[in-house]
């Protein structure tokens, strides 16, 4: 493993300098779940929350995050998205939540997809809590990036 990008050589935090890299097409893909019972799943899938539409409130609320990320995570750079996408799916386990963005630029989308996860997953609990608290939010993780001088990447 490489030192840490984002620490410079007196241990200071930093924002890392990408003004000499080349702007070149990324994309990133990230997963995560939120467990429940059958129960809230089908309550959630059924559009009868008293929320509302519990799937497109936190497709959206997953590309907003996604746009947003370089303001919630201290060192992100600000990047323009060519694309956010969010999607909320019924697994057995209960909802699984899947995004993928790109950009074209000097730096990777990998935060803004882990983002959107995160993001989508706390809306989720946060528009069916009321059915069960006793949800939990797993496995947030990157699942492929592609672009860059590191080059592709997939989770085996």
């Amino acid at each position: 493993m490489t030192g840490l990008t984002h620490v410079d050589e007196a241990g200071r935090v930093r924002m890392v300098d990408v003004s000499a890299k080349s702007q070149t097409a990324r994309e990133a893909v990230a997963s995560g779940l939120v467990r429940m019972s059958p129960q809230t799943r089908d309550l959630a899938l059924s559009g009868g929350a008293r929320k509302g539409d519990v799937m497109a409130a936190a497709e959206i609320a997953g590309v907003m995050a996604a746009k947003k990320t370089s303001g919630l995570i201290p060192l992100c750079h600000p990047l323009s998205l060519s694309k956010a996408e969010v999607r909320v799916t019924s697994v057995e386990a209960g909802l699984e939540v899947m995004a993928r963005v790109a950009t074209t630029a000097a730096t990777g989308v990998e935060m803004e997809a882990l983002t959107a996860v995160t993001i989508t997953c706390l809306t989720l609990y946060d528009m069916l809590k009321a059915a069960e608290r006793g949800m939990t939010i797993e496995s947030v993780r990157l699942l492929e990036k592609t672009g860059g001088a590191s080059g592709d990447w997939r989770r085996e």
